[in-house]
């Protein structure tokens, strides 16, 4: 018999999908948008500013310089589970809307509840959570103390803490769609 204070097996929350977009010089949100992101994640209720992305070259060689970074968060609320599906679409999509020297845009999907920021990748990595169908959970952001942390393994740009005002508007939308505002 289990004690009475454990845990009971129970449906998750909903979590608020975003996407961090990688985007070629000359591309633009809305265009990727339409080119097929809203039709995977629905509409966007945030867009937030470009923000360059220089603090690697990673991905200059296939996405040429003057990249910029890009956080879109989503109007509907869905599963943790179904950012295996998401990963998988958003790669199908970077190959629709790669030019003839590679991809325009790196779209890294992701969501956020109350207490953290994690995103879909397909590479493994000691604090990386295996999904299934060769996709990982990576948390980046804790939030603690009324403010989201930056954990040690975070991307520099997000260790930068550039995107710490876009993550607190998607939590505080995020917050008053989960109380049915």
């Amino acid at each position: 018999m289990a004690h009475p204070k454990a845990g009971r097996p129970g449906e998750g929350a909903p979590v608020k999908y975003f996407a961090a977009l990688l985007l070629s010089s000359g591309v633009d949100t809305q265009g990727v948008l339409d080119g097929g992101l809203g039709d995977i994640l629905g509409e966007a209720d945030f867009i937030g500013p470009p923000r360059p992305f220089d603090m690697t070259d990673y991905y200059e060689d296939e996405m040429g310089p003057g990249l910029s970074r890009v956080i879109v968060s989503f109007s509907r609320l869905g599963e943790a589970p179904d950012l295996v599906d998401v990963k998988l679409s958003a790669d199908r999509l970077e190959e629709k809307l790669s030019g003839a020297a590679g991809r325009t845009v790196n779209i890294d999907p992701g969501y956020s509840d109350y207490f953290k920021v994690v995103l879909a990748s397909f590479k493994e990595g000691p604090q990386k959570i295996y999904l299934g169908r060769g996709v990982y959970a990576d948390p980046v952001l804790m939030f603690e103390d009324g403010g989201w942390r930056i954990l040690p393994w975070s991307f520099p740009d997000f260790r930068e803490g550039l995107y710490m005002e876009e993550f607190g508007e998607i939590r505080r939308i995020y917050r008053e769609q989960r109380r049915g505002g």
